[in-house]
């Protein structure tokens, strides 16, 4: 959950998550250090007038300024690549749960049940009770098992939305006609709040979506008392 001033990103709940913000770490540390030599030279450029002609016409030189972005390229570009591959990568999915955006709310089908469906509104701000969270809140939340791969399928009714979840790494369009999918691993406990992340009408802000990954045992008396 992000909190108010935060600059950064949130507290990582997924191995995949994890893996972007290691990455995003990575990549920002490049381009630190490019930043701090491109503004070096100028003002080195700027406060001295001093010219060395050994390196006004150097091959070596123009050499070096071709290769190195080439290699940093590749070093950005490869860790990058397996984190794709990783995303897209689906390992035995325990249990399938079908997200269906509408304008505006989602729906959720737990396809591995017969039948396990609801509707998914986010609450008005006049009846929230006490510590409950403004246009993030629904009245009826995702429950989900945790330390268990979850696939996501993942489309809509109406129009373009995106079913987006930060702290689990997890953004994927939902599209009429189109069945995307995704997975999702959660390493604790805990409610994971998300958005839609598409512009898909004057009611965009309030499509909220909030995942309640809870042990595997009281998912499943959870289940049952929704049957």
């Amino acid at each position: 959950m992000a909190y108010p001033f935060q600059l950064g990103f949130q507290d990582a709940t997924s191995p995949i998550m994890e893996e972007l913000l290691h990455f995003h770490d990575h990549t920002l540390m490049i381009v630190f250090l490019i930043s701090s030599l491109v503004l070096y030279i100028i003002s080195l450029m700027l406060t001295t007038k001093l010219t060395h002609t050994s390196t006004m016409d150097a091959q070596e030189v123009e050499t070096i300024w071709t290769i190195l972005p080439a290699i940093i390229l590749i070093l950005i570009a490869l860790p990058s690549l397996r984190i794709l591959y990783m995303m897209d990568e689906i390992n035995n999915p325990s249990l399938t749960v079908k997200t269906m955006g509408h304008q505006w709310y989602w729906s959720y089908e737990y396809t591995d049940y017969e039948d396990l469906t609801f509707d998914s509104y986010m609450i008005p701000t006049s009846d929230l009770k006490p510590g409950e969270l403004r246009l993030l809140e629904v009245d009826n939340r995702v429950v989900l098992p945790m330390e268990m791969t979850v696939r996501m399928l993942i489309s809509s009714e109406d129009v373009l939305h995106s079913w987006a979840v930060p702290s689990l790494g997890l953004k994927t369009d939902a599209i009429p006609g189109r069945l995307n999918q995704t997975t999702l691993v959660s390493t604790r406990p805990g409610l994971y709040y998300g958005q839609c992340s598409e512009i898909c009408g004057s009611n965009h802000s309030f499509m909220p979506i909030v995942l309640e990954l809870v042990p595997l045992k009281h998912f499943e008396k959870w289940s049952a008392s929704m049957l």
